[in-house]
Parts: C-alpha cells; sequence; structure tokens
C-alpha cells in the first residue's frame, strides 16, 4: 500500500468527502458462477440476502468511512463468474488490494476455480511486485459459502480449504453462509485485520448511514463532536462508477515505471 498523501475529494449532497488516497483501496471479490459471490457482497454492504440469482457481469460499489475522525474509501469489485475477457480479469487483479475467492462447498468444480484464481494471483501480483519493487502483503481470505446445506450435500472437505491457506499467513479460509449470515462479519474482520485497516470497517462493527444523513463525514461537524470522537461510520456511495480501463491501465503503468506513486485513481463524484 503507499504512503502518499494525496487527496481524493467526492461529493455528494451536503456532504463534501476528503479520502487521502493512501486511505482508498480496491476489494476484489472473484470466483466461479453461482457461488454466492454477489450475496456475500450485499450482507457486506445492507445486510440483506438475495434469493433471485442474478448473473453478474461486473458490479461496482464504494463505502466510505469516518473512522475515530480519518476517513477510508473501500471500493469493490464483484466480478463475473464466466470471466468472458481474461484481460479484464488480469487488470482486476493488478489493481486489487485485497481479495476474497469464493467457492461453493456443494461444488468441486468452483474450488477447482478458486485454486486456479490463488494462483493467477499470486502470479501477477508477484510479477507486478518485482516491477516496482513493492514490498507490500497480499491479504486473501479463500471463502466456502453454503455451509448451511447439509453435509451430505458437501463436495469439499474443511481440510482441503485450510491447505490453501496453511502456508501463508496473510491468507486464511471461512465456511460460511451468505443466507444465514454465518461467519460473515468474522471472515471481513479478519480480512481487513491482515490488511491492517481499522476492524471498524467490518459490517457490525460501525453505525450504518445514508448520504442524506452525512453529517458525521463533514470535518468540521466531526471535530466538534468531542464525546463522540471514537465513533465509526459506513456510508454507501449510491452513485459510485467503476473507473475506467484506460484509468486502471494509467495507474498500473504509472506503479512499473515510478511516474508518481500515488495511488491515483479516476475519482468518483455522487450527486
Amino acid at each position: 500500500f503507499q504512503d502518499q498523501a494525496m487527496m481524493k475529494t467526492m461529493s455528494g449532497g451536503n456532504c463534501n468527502l476528503n479520502v487521502p488516497a493512501k486511505n482508498s483501496y480496491r476489494m476484489v471479490v472473484l470466483g466461479a458462477s453461482r457461488v454466492g459471490k454477489s450475496s456475500i457482497v450485499s450482507r457486506f454492504l445492507n445486510g440483506r440476502f438475495e434469493d433471485q440469482y442474478t448473473p453478474t457481469i461486473e458490479d461496482f460499489h464504494r463505502k466510505v468511512y469516518n473512522i475515530r475522525g480519518d476517513m477510508y474509501q473501500l471500493d469493490i469489485l464483484d466480478t463475473s463468474g464466466n470471466h468472458p475477457f481474461p484481460a479484464m480479469r488480469r487488470l482486476s487483479i493488478l489493481t486489487g488490494d485485497v481479495f476474497i475467492l469464493v467457492f461453493s462447498l456443494d461444488n468441486r468444480e468452483s474450488f477447482d476455480e478458486v485454486k486456479r484464481l490463488q494462483k493467477q494471483i499470486l502470479e501477477v501480483k508477484s510479477c507486478l511486485k518485482n516491477k516496482t519493487k513493492e514490498s507490500a502483503d497480499l491479504p486473501m481470505v479463500i471463502c466456502g459459502n453454503k455451509n448451511d446445506h447439509s453435509e451430505i450435500f458437501r463436495k469439499v472437505r474443511t481440510d482441503e480449504g485450510e491447505n490453501l491457506v496453511s502456508s501463508d499467513e496473510n491468507c486464511a479460509y471461512f465456511e460460511v453462509s451468505a443466507k444465514k449470515n454465518t461467519n460473515v462479519d468474522e471472515m471481513f474482520y479478519v480480512l481487513f485485520s491482515m490488511a491492517k485497516l481499522p476492524h471498524e470497517m467490518s459490517p457490525s462493527l460501525h453505525r450504518k448511514i445514508s448520504i442524506q444523513y452525512g453529517d458525521p463525514f463533514q470535518q468540521k461537524s466531526f471535530r466538534m463532536r468531542r464525546v463522540k470522537d471514537m465513533d465509526a461510520y459506513g456510508m454507501i456511495s449510491p452513485f459510485a462508477r467503476r473507473p475506467s480501463v484506460n484509468s486502471d491501465l494509467k495507474y498500473i503503468k504509472s506503479k512499473v515505471l515510478r511516474e508518481g506513486q500515488s495511488r491515483e485513481r479516476e475519482k468518483c463524484t455522487v450527486q
């Protein structure tokens, strides 16, 4: 992660947000189709589970936080399980900071896909590290979803999942149920801890507010509220746009060429 103090500005309603670039991160969610990637993202963002399945092409979300007076931004890239464009998947990996790899416990093929994805992420990121001389860790969670199903449907043993992360202290394994909301909060807590991010970014550890009640994100307002200066707030940006492919390519190029190590990505305006 970069330590430059470039500022990103996002405005919305009565809320002007200045997020230091060093506090801006991208979480990439990968896995085969129908394993529950979008359901896990939905649990993270709004605590809901959607029964109806809708194939994801690529969804982009943004959540901003005010944690003890410091601003953070988390971009969430929910990717397609079909991966119709391998170059796009590689670009998603290159620009990601933390990763969630999802498979279904009742689907052996989805587990094999996660193993391939884990290998690809490590290879792509290793290549980038070699070119940029970065030494940052790579926080990753491998997530076996649908543990609410009967054991007779299980196709992947717990020890098989645990073996994928046994040699990497920055990689953890969880068996979860997005439907029952089992172990989902715990998974995010561990992921953010490995990434050295505030644990208050976890879904259950901050106050969720909407953009029309964005006063806690006003720095002036926040400083005046001394009694509550330890509070943590989270807010979904309702009109966040995914940075363009050109923007992501420029970001990666700048890292490789060392042309401004500021993590500068395309800004998003929320109206």
